[in-house]
């Protein structure tokens, strides 16, 4: 309830999202025999919500959320640096998940930048993410893995808007409409963790999650949430000014912003000090 609550409250624009992940997470967890971990991976470009929603995920399970010692949080360029140690992360990475699985069975693995990831490297963790009742005495089917990327943000921008030039609105957009070419983009993109990848490729992704390029109007609610959260009352010229700052593509139509609600904190700053 309380993670339908949050993305109902703070999550714009982002109606495929909140129905699936809402279902995923919820039936996941009510599944007393769940045959294989939870992996979601969640797609677009910066600023529309990944990492909030992941974050939303895991205070919907642990009280003190990612600063719970159960909820690991793993970014590419900071944990997995180096193309030539590549061999040196795989060992690491085999070795931190099975034995925080082994403290808590039900412990949630975020993986940030995995646009940066180097190829091959997430395939390390494939036997956790599969079929396997035990792996040397190990079951892994009650830990939950979550992916955020940008690759494959072009596509889901194609598909929305061909949604709005021919008249149609963003709800209007259904799972179906993206989520197959969604993951043979991500499988396909050179630039990406997910290269050929065999997580993919053995269909170990419960659900590619698309973020839509948020529009003028997102910016809007995300402004008026922000200057909420600070105590103040909110000004809707401040509102208007701040979401006129943001530069928005295609060039011709301006439909989106390029930065999602990314830098409304810091704009805010100019605001309010």
């Amino acid at each position: 309830a309380a993670l339908q609550e949050n993305l109902d409250k703070k999550l714009f624009g982002q109606h495929l999202v909140s129905k699936v992940v809402v279902k995923a997470v919820r039936g996941f967890l009510n599944n007393t025999n769940a045959k294989k971990p939870l992996a979601l991976s969640l797609h677009g470009w910066t600023g529309t919500g990944k990492n909030f929603v992941s974050k939303i995920v895991a205070e919907s399970i642990y009280k003190r959320g990612l600063q719970s010692k159960y909820v690991h949080q793993f970014v590419a360029t900071l944990h997995f640096p180096h193309a030539h140690s590549i061999n040196l992360y795989k060992d690491q990475l085999q070795s931190w998940i099975r034995g925080n699985v082994s403290i808590c069975p039900r412990s949630i693995f975020i993986f940030d930048e995995m646009d940066k990831m180097h190829a091959g490297l997430i395939d390390s963790i494939k036997p956790f993410l599969d079929y396997y009742e035990l792996l040397d005495g190990v079951s892994y089917r009650q830990a939950i893995f979550i992916f955020l990327s940008n690759a494959g943000a072009e596509k889901i921008t194609e598909v929305a808007l061909d949604f709005w030039r021919n008249g149609r609105t963003r709800e209007d957009i259904q799972l179906t409409d993206i989520q197959n070419a969604l993951s043979v983009s991500v499988f396909n993109n050179k630039n990406s963790g997910f290269w050929h990848s065999t997580l993919i490729d053995r269909n170990l992704i419960d659900y590619f999650i698309p973020f839509l390029p948020l529009e003028y109007k997102h910016v809007k609610m995300c402004v008026r949430v922000e200057i909420e959260s600070r105590g103040y009352t909110v000004d809707e010229d401040i509102v208007s000014r701040i979401a006129d700052e943001m530069t928005y593509f295609p060039r011709e139509e301006r439909i989106y912003s390029d930065k999602g609600c990314k830098t409304v904190d810091a704009k805010l700053d100019y605001y309010y000090d």
